[in-house]
């Protein structure tokens, strides 16, 4: 069996809340850093915003855009979901939307209704 297969076949079992647009996420990403000695050392990264876009489905290349605000400045970020690096992603809050994709919403920040 090639590498290839073997990548895939770990990434595909994984499971994951459902990740939708309006959806508050929290996103646990593995970094390795590189020391100014030469070591490497691996550290959890915590991405937390709303979902903005949900892509290509269910299949091993579903991607989400998570955008969050730093200083009233607009992160974006778009997460490979079956990427091995990604540890986890729970979902904190669920807001109502009407939309697939919530690009309107890129670089605002807007009050949206929750749902309990």
């Amino acid at each position: 069996m090639t590498s290839a297969k073997k990548i895939i076949e770990q990434t595909t079992d994984r499971t994951f809340p459902e990740v939708r647009p309006g959806v508050v996420a929290r996103v646990n990403q593995e970094i390795t850093e590189t020391t100014p000695k030469g070591e490497e050392k691996k550290r959890i990264q915590t991405f937390e915003g709303i979902v903005l876009a949900r892509k290509h489905g269910q299949g091993i290349n579903a991607t989400i855009t998570v955008q969050k605000f730093s200083d009233n400045v607009a992160v974006e970020k778009i997460f490979p979901l079956y990427l091995p690096t990604i540890k986890s992603i729970e979902v904190v809050k669920k807001f109502k939307v009407r939309r697939a994709k919530l690009g309107f919403l890129k670089g605002q920040q807007r009050r949206m209704r929750e749902i309990k």
